[in-house]
């Protein structure tokens, strides 16, 4: 009996042994999978390039798109094409590049551009500049197409430079004076400076002198900036630094004083070169050059009957040659290399061809051709992923390491790539640790499960389609382990290539809406999140002590920069006015400015983003009376990206509702002509259009979107389709009220919402006008000039009846896509004109439960109330006092 009991003992701790282990496995794969799904490196480590809020080039297979100066250019057309042959025809020579007195001591001053309001005040100064001279400093080795990290920029009074990395997204302040067709810029070897500036910020070069270009024609022992330097200036310049990392900051001393060198001498260089220019014209010029003219002389004439005698004459004035071949770069576009085959395909024919010519034995082997292939197919697309280089991500030595001798296991693949690293030339030779990663790389090191899985030899793909599929399923799925970016979200839907489409729509590797979705929130994250704190909770005293609010940083230095306070605190900055305040807070009974807040949402508490959101929307709020419409952080709150959406949806909804119950519809139904309005009523102004206000109108944009699409394909489209957009009740024809729609009325439907600018475009590339009124065609919102107050007297838009009991609207010139103009200041002024101020409180009452019904905020700051009046008196300072306006 005592065997059996010891016999079932010794099972039953078998048996919960057993499952102790499987629960286990079980739990340490689950928790190595969550470790997997977070284990990119670009969690934890920051670059610069993330912060961007606008990148012209990403990393996607798309081609590039060019600036579109109208509608009628071409993307492969460069936007100034005429104006810089133009140049090359016609430049001006009688040019003086400085004044002759330039020190070859660079003085200790120079000018740090970090933020918008300096690249502004630099804008200026240099459109007022007859030259000056550009460099630029890159950064390649940890982004995929590279970034312009610097831009040096010197006039003959001072240097430049400007922080792009800081000011990025603020660069096309500068567009108008590179595109400046009367303000020459100067260069040296600017073939890559011109294609990265318009890679970066759409900037255009136009009227180009390049320095490089001018010693080609002198035929110079060298081309080099470091060789003019040291002629003509008695300069040394070290190209050690030209290897650093850009991206650093601050720079060190010895960077700046490198950066500020490369730019700093060229006005003087160049003023020497166009001399000696000048003396070749005069009879003293080189074989060398004389015999590359003739050549391309004669090629030149064999294409043209106009070339004459005084064309050969004009050929040997050496500085239009110099200043035409400086021009000719500026007609150089930036192209992105766009995917032909599978990715990493062109990367893998060279590595294998490199490798078989040096190995005989491996010419016949057919898995280390196939391995290469699937190392680069990875390599090319985890660079694009994590905006790194390829030379970064995964060395070529690298792969042939691993695909000639596959390890088995991450120290063995880790061994492998170290190895093959330390051996090659490129890592001996290199005199800056910078110029190679450190090997393996963050990426490797990140995913080192991705070659455990790419070098079996029995893995179940047919093609490195098949590749590309996994590993962008893996990293940029639904559950990818990999950040989404602005630069690698165009792997998931922009390409210009028919075959990569398939290649992610194909069947078992869909990137559903679900997708989409998130790719879109994190990106909507990203661009529109605020980027720093919004409440700071400073704090502001009386003179008497007693707090009087919380503020932000601005306002305490408005007040200190006016000696209007003093500082009595710094952590938490806080001040005490110097002078008597209007009221206090707590005895007009608004709470809510005398407590502190959080920067989180008020719906769930989310702290890691968050938007400012207006509780009034602006179409009503905009058209209050100043005194309630200035203060207003009351309604002003954060929210996170899905507490917005669904606020946004709540306020949407109750705007129709508002426009029902108030019998004053969002959108225009339909638009009709003055004079025919002047018939109908028998009096008006007939130089007037008016816009018929009935039901529930139709929304600008989705009246611009039918029109547009009944335009484009109107012929091809579906007959269900087509009878869809034009029947009676349906988009076009109801805001026609209903008639036949002649082409004529899809032109003008094109117009509604636009801005004058869209309008000047659109006007050009038709060729009809928008300003003649016409009997038989509806006239449009904004269909006319700017009128006279006189001819009138409403701008923003008024409301009369009709003869027929309709509703008629004057025109607003802020028309808005949404086709809120004249709505909101319909409504408020109904609202002042029943209830007066009280009306517009109710109002903002009503709004303010719509946003507490629709997220339930349970994180809103102390104080805050659905009834908060908002009575609040003007200060003698503010600057909302009717006192204080300049007339």
């Amino acid at each position: 009996m005592e065997n059996k009991d010891k016999i079932k003992i010794a099972f039953t701790i078998s048996c919960l042994a057993v499952v102790s282990i499987l629960l286990a496995n079980k739990f340490r794969k689950q928790r190595k999978r969550k470790q997997n799904i977070g284990s990119c490196y670009l969690k934890s480590e920051a670059k610069p390039q993330h912060n961007f809020k606008r990148v012209l080039a990403n990393n996607s297979y798309s081609a590039f798109k060019h600036l579109k100066l109208d509608d009628d250019s071409s993307s492969d057309l460069h936007p100034f094409e005429s104006e810089i042959k133009a140049l090359l025809e016609n430049p001006e020579l009688e040019f003086e590049f400085c004044d002759g007195t330039m020190s070859m001591d660079m003085s200790d001053t120079y000018v740090w551009i970090d933020d918008e309001s300096k690249l502004k005040e630099l804008a200026q100064v240099l459109s007022k500049e007859r030259v000056f001279a550009v460099d630029t400093e890159q950064h390649s080795l940890r982004s995929f197409l590279g970034f312009t990290a610097l831009i040096q920029i010197s006039t003959r009074e001072e240097d430049y430079l400007v922080d792009t990395i800081a000011v990025h997204d603020y660069m096309g302040i500068l567009f108008p004076v590179f595109a400046n067709p009367n303000i020459c810029k100067v260069f040296h070897g600017a073939d890559n400076d011109v294609i990265w500036l318009q890679r970066d910020f759409h900037i255009y070069v136009v009227n180009l002198f390049d320095t490089a270009k001018a010693c080609d024609v002198l035929s110079k022992p060298q081309r080099s900036l470091a060789y003019l330097l040291e002629t003509y200036c008695g300069v040394t310049t070290n190209k050690f630094y030209q290897r650093e990392d850009w991206r650093q900051r601050p720079l060190p001393i010895d960077m700046v004083e490198y950066a500020r060198m490369d730019a700093h001498y060229l006005l003087y260089i160049v003023q020497c070169l166009v001399s000696e220019l000048k003396l070749l014209k005069n009879g003293v010029f080189s074989f060398s050059f004389l015999l590359s003219f003739i050549n391309d002389f004669i090629s030149k004439v064999n294409s043209s009957s106009e070339n004459s005698a005084s064309s050969l004459d004009d050929k040997f004035y050496y500085v239009f040659e110099a200043n035409r071949r400086s021009n000719a770069l500026c007609l150089q576009l930036f192209t992105k290399e766009v995917l032909e085959a599978s990715p990493g395909q062109s990367a893998a024919s060279s590595i294998i061809s490199r490798h078989l010519n040096d190995h005989e034995t491996s010419r016949n082997n057919p898995q280390f051709q196939d391995l290469v292939r699937r190392l680069c197919t990875w390599r090319d697309l985890m660079a694009r992923i994590h905006d790194e280089s390829l030379k970064y991500v995964l060395s070529d030595n690298a792969i042939i390491a691993l695909a000639s001798k596959p390890p088995s296991t991450p120290q063995e693949i880790c061994s492998t790539i170290s190895q093959a690293d330390i051996d090659t030339t490129d890592s001996q030779n290199s005199q800056n640790s910078n110029s190679t990663p450190r090997f393996p790389s963050s990426v490797v090191l990140s995913h080192l499960d991705d070659f455990i899985y790419l070098l079996q030899d029995d893995i179940n793909v047919t093609n490195q389609d098949d590749v590309f599929q996994l590993v962008l399923k893996k990293h940029l799925g639904p559950h990818g382990s990999c950040n989404l970016s602005l630069y690698n979200y165009g792997l998931l839907s922009k390409t210009n290539t028919k075959g990569y489409k398939k290649l992610v729509n194909k069947n078992g590797y869909k990137f559903s809406k679900k997708v989409a979705r998130k790719a879109s929130r994190e990106l909507f994250v990203q661009k529109f999140s605020c980027k720093s704190p919004v409440y700071h909770n400073c704090r502001i005293y009386a003179n008497d002590g007693r707090l009087l609010c919380y503020c932000d940083r601005r306002k305490l230095e408005w007040y200190l920069q006016r000696d209007l306070a003093k500082l009595v605190d710094e952590s938490p900055p806080a001040i005490k006015l110097l002078f008597e305040p209007k009221g206090r807070p707590e005895d007009e009974g608004n709470d809510f400015y005398i407590q502190s807040k959080k920067n989180i949402c008020v719906g769930c508490g989310e702290g890691n983003h968050y938007l400012r959101y207006r509780i009034i929307p602006s179409c009503y709020r905009i058209h209050f009376p100043e005194h309630l419409k200035s203060h207003r952080s009351h309604d002003i709150v954060l929210v996170c990206v899905d507490c917005h959406e669904k606020a946004h949806s709540a306020a949407e909804r109750y705007k129709k509702k508002v426009a029902s119950e108030f019998g004053i519809p969002l959108f225009v139904h339909k638009v009709v002509d003055g004079n025919e309005e002047q018939e109908q009523n028998g009096n008006g102004n007939g130089s007037t259009s008016v816009m018929k206000l009935a039901d529930g109108g139709v929304s600008p944009l989705e009246l611009r979107t039918a029109a547009m699409a009944l335009l484009r394909h109107g012929p091809r489209m579906p007959a269900q389709r087509c009878q869809e957009l034009t029947e009676v009740g349906r988009v076009v024809k109801k805001y026609y009220g209903g008639r036949e729609i002649t082409p004529e009325d899809l032109q003008n439907a094109l117009l509604v919402g636009m801005s004058p600018h869209e309008k000047r475009r659109l006007q050009k590339k038709k060729g009809f006008s928008l300003t003649t009124p016409s009997t038989t065609t509806p006239l449009l919102p904004n269909d006319h000039k700017p009128m006279d107050q006189s001819a009138n007297p409403n701008p923003t838009g008024s409301v009369h009846p009709g003869p027929d009991g309709s509703v008629f609207a004057t025109c607003s010139s802020k028309l808005s896509l949404l086709g809120h103009g004249p709505h909101g200041k319909q409504v408020v002024d109904f609202l002042i004109k029943e209830g007066g101020e009280d009306g517009v409180r109710e109002f903002c009452q009503r709004w303010r439960q719509v946003f507490v019904e629709a997220i339930h905020p349970r994180f809103l700051p102390g104080g805050w109330d659905v009834t908060h009046s908002g009575r609040r008196e003007f200060g003698d300072y503010s600057v909302y006092n009717p006192a204080n306006k300049i007339l």
